[in-house]
């Protein structure tokens, strides 16, 4: 009997998945944004922020970061790998480097290519939220927030437990010739341990994955191990510490030069580490530096059973530092900063690369006036090879009505290209362009928001004008892709989404939450002749459902995504997962891709088909 059936059928007995998730909306509009500047309960933002708590995550049958982003409303995921190996995100209708990704509140985006952006060493077991900002976000964050930024947060419990999870599935389906005897599957284990002290909190986690893969050369081998602390000197000078490590090792067949790389593998290694503290100098005036680091170990085998040629090997690192101010006034709150970032990359085909960034911000956020909420403010920067820009914005909500709310966001952003946008020389395949110049774009967005405690439904369109949008193009099979500055990209979108919970009865409960989003791209042609990157993966059409009955501890969930990118047919996928348990136990079954569709997010990577998991988790409260 395979090992990996053996364990599936083991943990059908085992103790089981996490907590009980009953949702707090109260709780959910207290949630505080801090958006590393001025700081704001949820409730009162004026921007597009989406959140997914770890109560919400806990309901999904997902194996990764990368999947639960999947539920997430205009954003798109298009996994190269499943069970977390690899994934591009994108933010309404962006480019998969247009999206910012933060832990904490520190800037981890790889500066060798975004395919590397999501390599994130925490564990889901040690997750509090994730934050989802859409729409221009350089006046918050710098640059490279082109079309949105996506914050995860991690655990900061008070209280001493230790959650495990763990999980294993299969296909059921016999691996293909060349990949051994046996059937596909795997298994996960996630444990967190969090270390609540009278003045401090430690949050430790571990996480390994081990799956054989799901076609052939697709297996995938994970460990992570993530620390975050939280000390309080006194009650106005506070540390924070964070630290991670991640080591992937997966077959990457079809990832980047499909259908010749049938035998490629890559190996990923990523650290991070962050210091920081606040502190609190007067009543209305606190300071909070921080310094940063991320390297990052890329290893690219073509042939995975010859090193001897077409390997590329990378290695990247990033410093920053960065100091916050907020300053409290009678007309409201100022916020101010600067930041410093190096860059650079020891490549066998992009070469020895640096580069620096400096930036610095001003914004102000009042409430002054009746029922409107204000924040304006600038982030002005400057890059040793692109100059000076400044990045103007505004944010305003009028709250018209008990419960509703009207916004308005205009804003301006800037990318800058990759070192594998500069100077990448993988021929015949893709080659870089060190002439390219920074995509900049303008985005301007209305929404209208419905909310109460068990009823919510929002709206909003948004228009926005890319400068400069950078695309990988040919025009032959017999040349290699390019990256090309295209002049503007102008693209519009149209959103909706609800979500209700109904209190059926006593011991039961009904919650669902749908979404839709249609987005419209403009004046980007191309010759009749020339093949694109971009449009072959543009997003269209996206819905997304989820309903969640309870019965006593009994938990159903459905969920459903339906996708259509530019040029590709549709796709349907659904997944299902029962679970039963206690206040600090419980355990569950799934079925994801009940349909059994045949579908390809990105590259040349067909995704996995129907898989069956059975999972649990357990809560000790020490």
């Amino acid at each position: 009997m395979s090992k990996y059936l053996l364990l599936t059928l083991t943990l059908s007995f085992s103790f089981a998945v996490a907590q009980q998730v009953k949702q707090d909306t109260t709780k959910l509009n207290e949630i505080i944004i801090s958006e590393n500047r001025l700081q704001s309960p949820f409730s009162k933002q004026a921007r597009n922020i989406q959140l997914i708590t770890k109560e919400q995550i806990a309901q999904m049958p997902v194996k990764s970061i990368n999947e639960v982003l999947s539920f997430i409303a205009g954003a798109d995921v298009r996994q190269r790998g499943p069970f977390g190996t690899q994934a591009d995100i994108s933010i309404d209708g962006g480019s998969f480097e247009q999206t910012l990704i933060l832990l904490n509140g520190v800037k981890i985006s790889d500066v060798q290519t975004a395919h590397h952006s999501m390599n994130i060493p925490v564990p889901l077991s040690a997750i509090e939220r994730i934050e989802v900002l859409k729409g221009p976000a350089a006046r918050v964050y710098g640059i490279n927030a082109l079309t949105g930024a996506i914050n995860i947060v991690t655990k900061a419990d008070k209280q001493s437990a230790i959650e495990v999870n763990l999980q294993a599935g299969s296909s059921f389906k016999d691996k293909a010739v060349g990949d051994g005897s046996g059937i596909y599957g795997g298994a996960a284990a996630q444990v967190a341990i969090n270390m609540a002290g009278k003045n401090s909190r430690h949050l430790v986690g571990f996480g390994v994955t081990d799956y054989n893969g799901q076609r052939y050369n697709s297996s995938t081998y994970d460990h992570k191990f993530f620390y975050q602390g939280n000390i309080d000197f006194n009650e106005n000078n506070k540390l924070n510490l964070m630290g991670g490590y991640l080591n992937n090792a997966f077959g990457a067949s079809g990832y980047y030069a499909a259908p010749g790389d049938k035998e490629a593998f890559e190996i990923v290694e990523t650290a991070l580490l962050a210091v920081g503290s606040s502190h609190q100098l007067s009543k209305n005036f606190s300071l909070r530096p921080r310094i940063s680091a991320r390297y990052n170990w890329d290893d690219y085998r073509y042939y995975r059973n010859d090193l001897t040629k077409a390997r590329s090997l990378h290695q990247t690192g990033v410093w920053s530092a960065e100091l916050n101010s907020t300053l409290h006034s009678a007309i409201g709150d100022f916020g101010f900063g600067v930041e410093s970032r190096s860059e650079d990359i020891n490549s066998t085909n992009i070469g020895d690369r640096e580069r620096y960034n400096h930036g610095a911000y001003v914004e102000y956020k009042t409430e002054a006036l009746k029922n409107l909420l204000l924040n304006i403010g600038t982030y002005v920067n400057y890059n040793t090879q692109y100059g000076w820009q400044a990045f103007p914005g505004l944010d305003a909500a009028y709250l018209f009505a008990p419960k509703w709310k009207l916004a308005f966001n205009v804003g301006s952003s800037q990318r800058i290209p990759s070192f594998t946008d500069l100077y990448l020389n993988q021929r015949p395949g893709n080659i870089g362009n060190p002439n390219l110049t920074s995509e900049n774009a303008w985005q301007y967005e209305l929404s209208l928001q419905y909310k109460s405690a068990h009823f919510n439904v929002q709206g909003g369109y948004f228009y926005r004008n890319i400068s400069d949008f950078i695309d990988w193009v040919r025009n032959s099979a017999t040349v290699p892709y390019q990256p090309q500055n295209f002049g503007n990209h102008k693209i519009q979108g149209f959103n909706l989404s609800l979500g209700q919970s109904l209190d059926l009865n006593n011991r039961s409960n009904l919650t669902y939450q749908l979404s839709y989003n249609y987005l419209h791209a403009g004046e980007l042609s191309y010759a009749n002749n020339v093949t694109s990157k971009y449009v072959l993966e543009n997003l269209k059409h996206q819905a997304l459902g989820r309903l969640i009955y309870k019965y006593t501890n009994w938990q159903l969930t459905l969920a459903g995504r339906w996708i259509e990118r530019e040029l590709k047919s549709p796709y349907l996928l659904a997944d299902v997962r029962l679970l039963y348990g206690k206040q600090n136990w419980n355990v569950y079954a799934e079925v994801t891709n009940v349909l059994n569709k045949d579908y390809i997010e990105v590259a040349a990577v067909p995704l996995p088909k129907r898989w069956f998991a059975l999972g649990t988790n357990y809560r000790f409260t020490l």
